[in-house]
């Protein structure tokens, strides 16, 4: 679903079929060409494909999108309608990019006649932080960071939160507050509209998910909220991406309050997305998530 919801939006598949149309009259006859090669009910079926496969509790299985993904973003950029969402699956990619690491790390299962029932290939959690940690070592700033760390840091500190986690804008975004998801999230933090609006964002005439300093505000209050509930900010930045409810209800299924012991259990993108937001950290700020002081009660 995308975010907006007024009767003039267009579905993802309108927008693709105008960014066609454009290419035919501006661009050069081959890249039109091959702009006009692109299905756009197969761009919508890729994203449902990849929410799915993400919601799953397989990494692996992610991997299998990499290359459509790798496909689809450079004509997303062609045009602004269709640039929010080519921002959001640049922040995608080093999912993908990871899945097919561990995809290529996993011996493949034996073929018996009797198959015995499917088991998770997902690394164990340590492992899983280590191989984000080499992901991210050396990599520079994305072009958007030296804009809003300074200024967003500050936003943290006032919510008395810690303001290392101005850096999840980095894997939620790449800073780029242009960001939109087909599912509706949107923004620098990538806030769902009922999240946004929980913690006091308005979303009409001017969505304020699109501006910095309101949209890190409400995402310091909600991992203050979060922390309150969870206590570890492992499970705080676990319950962002899956939800409060998926992590409560795992947590009682384990009879267990440690993110390690329900890792294997998470969507994948959550299985990632953690280890991924610490590796983050770790890169930019020298601290893991573990070591971050809580908030004051």
């Amino acid at each position: 679903m995308l975010a907006q919801t007024n009767d003039d939006t267009m579905s993802l598949p309108e927008m693709i079929q105008g960014v066609q149309q454009w290419a035919n009259q501006n661009l050069d006859t081959n890249v039109a060409s091959a702009v006009s090669q692109i299905d756009p009910q197969a761009v919508d079926q890729f994203y449902r494909d990849f929410q799915n496969r993400m919601q799953g509790d397989n990494v692996v299985d992610v991997a299998a999108l990499r290359t459509t993904a790798q496909n689809i973003l450079p004509w997303l950029e062609l045009r602004p309608e269709t640039q929010p969402f080519a921002a959001w699956l640049k922040s995608q990619m080093d999912y993908l990019d990871m899945a097919e690491q561990i995809r290529q790390a996993v011996p493949p299962p034996p073929n018996p006649t009797n198959p015995p029932p499917k088991i998770s290939l997902n690394p164990p959690p340590q492992k899983e932080r280590e191989l984000w940690v080499r992901h991210e070592s050396g990599r520079p700033w994305p072009p958007g960071a030296k804009a809003y760390v300074t200024e967003l840091k500050p936003v943290f500190a006032a919510q008395n939160v810690p303001p290392q986690l101005v850096w999840v804008a980095e894997v939620e975004s790449s800073f780029d507050r242009r960001a939109e998801s087909p599912a509706g999230a949107a923004g620098l933090f990538q806030l769902m509209p009922d999240t946004a609006k929980r913690f006091g964002l308005s979303l009409w005439p001017r969505d304020q998910r699109y501006q910095a300093v309101p949209s890190a505000t409400a995402s310091a209050e909600y991992f203050k909220y979060l922390y309150d509930r969870f206590h570890d900010w492992r499970l705080v930045m676990a319950a962002y991406n899956a939800g409060e409810g998926t992590i409560e209800k795992l947590l009682a299924r384990h009879k267990t309050r440690s993110y390690d012991d329900i890792a294997g259990h998470l969507p994948a993108e959550t299985q990632m997305y953690v280890p991924r937001i610490e590796a983050v950290m770790m890169e930019r700020e020298g601290a893991r998530l573990e070591q971050l002081a809580p908030p004051p009660t």
